[in-house]
């Protein structure tokens, strides 16, 4: 199958193609017959590839070169895709829970006026996200990067007519931008030291030539973090992410699940032999992702709208793959990537069938009662949320334990990491399942009016599935990242960490379907509705990014708003008019005038060669 890799982004490119060049004039089913069709091409050209390189003992990496993109002085970047066994699993994700979604969505998207342009942009978003995992030199990830970037604006703002979806899609674009000019700046440092782009070749010439701590790769790691942490919703650059949820659900479930979000713990564990040579780059990325996944679970918990909440789950399970690539568990992080794309793919699935089953509700608060009436929506919540919480034995569990086990036996920071990760895994069953006891149990608020079809169903119990027996997989990447040091699991830590979650579950059922522990005194309390607001508006973060940047930059294009520099060139313009009539007066068109002029003019040079004489 090495012959036809080049086909895995190019059929959704192509699919893209077909629906953009016809305008929207394909009948509905030609349409999804494309959208779907390409996606599924891609899936079975995956599946295929992955058996053949399965099928090799030593599961060595493929090259395919297309072409030589550019050739500038030496600097010669291809259009070259490199598979191994990190980049096969990243592709099993994008196709294999992308088609998922792709197959929901020609039901879910069907009364949308726009179905080709939906279809057209969903291609689009899977064909960068493919360029971006096969790339073999950073240039070309660089251009799938900035691709789902695109395709991002493109989708969160679907529905533009309302101009707050706008707001959002430019919130997401402009935030992440900031994150890529970190990038990009790492790159240029990279191949300024290094001379080269080339994945396998620059992280083979970094070892030559740094040392472990060296301040130059140490820089370089930190800027590919800031691109990571744009791409990846975490924190300082996370504010974009909750907003993208005016986007349909299905864009969400493409976004938080199998693409954009999971594109910066990629980049971090593509490039991990140069985070490897900076132990202060990751420590910064443990950190982050410590802090990110506590402030987005407490967020969660606080949050009414369906989506939101699943919107900061997403950030804070990121916040677990930052935190295994930070602890060097590199393994981990990407198999809890997988597994993640398959409960959260399948939460906000879920929550789309419940959505569109509910005349569009995305309050909790009105819904209630709907175990009975929405089944297969209950169902896939509850697995879902099982495996978000990380409850034994589903995928949930055993990618996020390995974490957790591995940030304990991390070093000096190892127990404050672990403590904060276990905390995040309370919360984490607390909101999960403050989301299924509120919406699917207790008092009838808002009867549905259609059942979900077999189009969105049929996605829903086969990510049921995976949800359950994901983390039974075995990922290929032993020969990608360093052997990792074996997991004790001795002592009391190995039976602490599975616990927790169990806690946070009994708590939620105790707390709101029960209601056997009132809270309400807590809640009610001045300094409980104070901090309740608090974790509520995201730790004040867009107030706090409101005020030092956004009002400051409306309050200078106030000032501004006439255009500095179109000033200058009219005040120039000015100046040379008022001198221009000035030397249009001279003009009287009297011949005495101008010998009059003119003897004047004679006299006073005389006057000036006599003077220098004299002088």
């Amino acid at each position: 199958m090495t012959d036809f890799i080049f086909l895995i982004p190019l059929m959704p490119l192509v699919g893209f193609t077909i629906l953009f060049c016809t305008l929207g004039n394909l009948p509905k089913p030609w349409v999804a017959f494309v959208g779907v069709g390409s996606i599924g091409t891609s899936a079975l050209i995956v599946a295929l590839l992955g058996v053949e390189f399965l099928s090799t003992k030593d599961h060595a990496p493929i090259l395919v070169h297309l072409y030589t993109w550019m050739n500038l002085g030496g600097f010669q970047p291809g259009f070259s895709f490199y598979v191994d066994g990190l980049t096969l699993t990243m592709m099993f994700v994008i196709t294999g829970v992308g088609l998922l979604i792709h197959i929901y969505s020609s039901l879910f998207m069907q009364d949308d006026e726009d179905y080709s342009r939906f279809f057209s942009y969903m291609n689009l978003f899977v064909a960068a996200m493919l360029v971006l995992v096969l790339a073999d030199n950073l240039l070309l990830l660089f251009l799938g990067w900035e691709g789902v970037g695109l395709c991002s604006y493109l989708l969160v703002g679907f529905w533009y007519q309302d101009p707050a979806n706008g707001v959002a899609a430019r919130k997401a674009f402009i935030v992440t931008r900031i994150g890529d000019t970190f990038m990009a700046l790492g790159l240029f440092l990279l191949y300024m030291h290094l001379g080269t782009l080339d994945i396998q070749a620059m992280v083979d010439k970094a070892a030559l030539t740094w040392v472990t701590g060296d301040t130059t790769v140490t820089l370089a790691c930190l800027l590919l973090v800031g691109g990571a942490v744009g791409k990846s919703a975490q924190l300082p650059l996370q504010t974009w992410l909750p907003d993208a949820m005016a986007g349909p659900t299905p864009v969400s479930a493409l976004i938080h699940a199998a693409t954009m979000v999971t594109a910066g713990v990629y980049l971090i564990a593509r490039t991990h032999e140069l985070f490897l040579l900076s132990p202060v780059a990751l420590n910064v990325v443990a950190i982050i992702g410590a802090t990110t996944l506590l402030m987005a679970a407490f967020t969660a918990l606080t949050q009414s709208d369906i989506k939101r909440i699943l919107a900061y789950s997403t950030i804070s399970q990121i916040g677990y793959m930052f935190l295994a690539l930070g602890v060097g568990a590199w393994a981990s992080g990407i198999f809890h990537l997988m597994t993640h794309a398959f409960f959260k793919a399948l939460l906000f699935l879920a929550a789309g069938a419940v959505i569109y089953s509910l005349h569009h509700e995305h309050n909790i608060f009105k819904m209630g009662g709907l175990r009975a009436r929405l089944p297969v929506a209950f169902w896939s919540f509850l697995i879902g949320s099982a495996a978000l919480a990380a409850l034994p034995f589903t995928s949930g569990f055993y990618s996020k334990d390995a974490i957790l086990l591995s940030a304990w036996q991390s070093g000096p920071l190892g127990p404050g990491l672990w403590a904060a990760g276990l905390l995040g895994a309370l919360l984490t069953a607390v909101y999960s399942f403050r989301l299924v006891f509120i919406v699917f149990f207790g008092e009838v608020k808002t009867v549905p009016d259609k059942p979900a079809g077999w189009l969105m169903a049929g996605p829903l119990v086969i990510l049921c599935g995976l949800s359950l027996v994901g983390g039974w997989f075995i990922i290929p990447v032993s020969q990608v990242f360093p052997a990792a040091a074996d997991v004790s699991h001795d002592g009391l830590i190995p039976i602490i960490t599975p616990a927790i979650p169990i806690l946070g579950v009994v708590l939620a059922w105790l707390i709101f379907l029960r209601r056997s522990v009132d809270v309400s005194g807590l809640t009610e309390s001045t300094w409980g509705k104070a901090l309740t607001h608090f974790w509520f508006s995201h730790w004040k973060m867009d107030w706090l990014y409101d005020h030092l940047f956004v009002k400051p930059y409306s309050f200078i294009t106030y000032l501004n708003r006439r255009d500095i520099v179109d000033w200058f060139y009219n005040a120039l313009a000015e100046v040379l008019w008022f001198v221009h009539d000035i030397a249009a007066t001279s003009q009287t068109g009297q011949l005495r005038t101008y010998a009059v002029v003119m003897l004047f003019g004679v006299v006073t040079l005389i006057g000036i060669f006599i003077g220098v004489r004299l002088t």
